[in-house]
């Protein structure tokens, strides 16, 4: 975001510059305010100043209530449908998309928005869901520590089951964590569904070690962090490495790019809300220039709008993985549970 954005966001959330003060410069700020609440998962963060300037100048206020990561965020939508706890949901994910998809979760909204990048990532035909970003889990390393050891990088999925690198990889268990999951589809769609438990296998005698969440891997475990912990390979995303530039300017850790499964996160309408035209702005402002050029520096993922200029270190340190991994959603809804008990017995019977 420039510095005169944010400039005008910060004037018109102090009330300045009252008479037509707007993030789109089109509309004339808002008297009545509505709150709209917005149910999403707990790495959401968005400044202050655009939430406010939104607010002056559509009348909308956005009420945030966070619901732990996008698995637990999905559970927690399914439970409450018929009742819905927020008028918005964003966060849910690639990975769980067609669960909240077959239970109804959503209603169906196009956002006037949505053909200026966000179409790019659409999975479903009713447009229920609008992508918002984009954060492929990919295998990080730790380019000090091998340099220190004198031992090559890793690169692909193959090498992190070679015994050169017994005991250094830690992952996020898929039942509990959604980086985890997304990184167990990666080795199905890269092994196909009958050779990924032979690579688990390989994985486990190898010494992988596996945690309840992504923020345990990569903040206790991981040497790359600040946590400093003792294994230098974990799963995390292709821009984590932006979050861990040194004093040199240069990046502490890289993700391997050979390594990646595309993570799309989605926002969408709650069906059965009382607000859904005023909802329905809250979703174009998820997709607007002005929310998605803050999303790679408050959120480190990628935004899904076309032509969002991304921080200068983001060349470097964290480009944006051109031939991540996928699998269809159908395949994903199909198989989601039965993969994951398959993983257990694998890793931790």
């Amino acid at each position: 975001m420039t510095r005169t954005v944010r400039a005008v966001a910060a004037l018109c959330a102090a009330g300045v510059l009252l008479a037509g003060c707007t993030l789109s410069g089109s509309e004339e700020p808002a008297d009545d305010v509505t709150t709209i609440k917005l149910v999403t998962h707990d790495s959401f963060a968005a400044p202050q100043e655009i939430l406010d300037a939104f607010q002056q100048q559509s009348g909308i206020r956005i009420e945030v209530l966070k619901e732990g990561d996008a698995g637990a965020l999905t559970n927690k939508l399914v439970l409450t449908k018929a009742s819905p706890i927020a008028d918005v949901a964003f966060g849910v994910d690639t990975t769980f998309a067609t669960r909240a998809l077959s239970e109804g979760v959503f209603e169906p909204y196009t956002s006037p928005e949505a053909d200026r990048g966000p179409q790019r990532y659409a999975i479903d035909p009713e447009h229920r869901l609008s992508a918002v970003d984009v954060g492929d889990v990919c295998v990080n390393i730790d380019t000090a520590w091998f340099a220190e050891k004198g031992l090559p990088e890793p690169e692909t999925f193959d090498d992190l089951a070679d015994p050169r690198y017994k005991d250094l990889l830690v992952v996020a268990n898929p039942a509990t964590s959604s980086p985890g999951l997304a990184f167990l589809l990666g080795t199905v769609a890269k092994y196909g569904p009958q050779g990924w438990q032979e690579y688990w296998g390989k994985l486990k005698t190898n010494g992988v070690k596996a945690v309840s969440s992504w923020e345990v891997a990569y903040n206790q475990e991981f040497s790359g962090s600040a946590g400093k912990g003792p294994r230098p390979v974990v799963v995390s995303y292709a821009s984590s490495p932006a979050a861990e530039i040194g004093e040199d300017g240069k990046p502490r850790t890289k993700a391997l790019l050979d390594t990646c499964f595309r993570q799309v996160e989605y926002a969408g309408l709650l069906a059965g809300g009382k607000q859904a035209d005023k909802a329905g702005r809250v979703v174009d402002f998820l997709l607007s220039q002005q929310f998605q050029s803050t999303v790679a520096e408050n959120m480190y993922v990628y935004p899904s709008r076309e032509g969002v200029e991304l921080p200068p270190a983001w060349k470097e340190a964290a480009p944006q993985p051109t031939k991540p991994a996928s699998l269809p959603g159908e395949e994903i809804q199909a198989n989601r549970e039965q993969w994951i008990e398959q993983w257990r017995g694998l890793i931790e019977g």
